[in-house]
């Protein structure tokens, strides 16, 4: 794991976020000591989301707003 002190994190984060997205762990330090890390997200958490979106998908099939539209709902603070 790199490490990298937070005045250089909050100068160079777009690089160290291309870094993570390639796989890279960085723990990021303020006076030397640990504050936060970056780490790539897991692909089991991206396959749950792909899965509750097509579960989300077959739920609304057959549903409907009653002649609602969602601009109406959201106007009325519904959604």
């Amino acid at each position: 794991m790199d490490t990298i002190g937070s005045y250089q994190a909050k100068t160079h984060f777009s690089e160290l976020l291309e870094r993570v997205r390639n796989g890279e762990k960085i723990m990021i330090t303020k006076h030397g000591v640990p504050v936060a890390s970056l780490s790539p997200v897991a692909k089991e958490t991206r396959d749950d989301i792909s899965k509750v979106i097509a579960e989300l998908k077959q739920f609304r099939k057959g549903k409907s707003l009653d002649g609602l539209d969602v601009k109406t709902l959201i106007s009325e603070g519904r959604a």
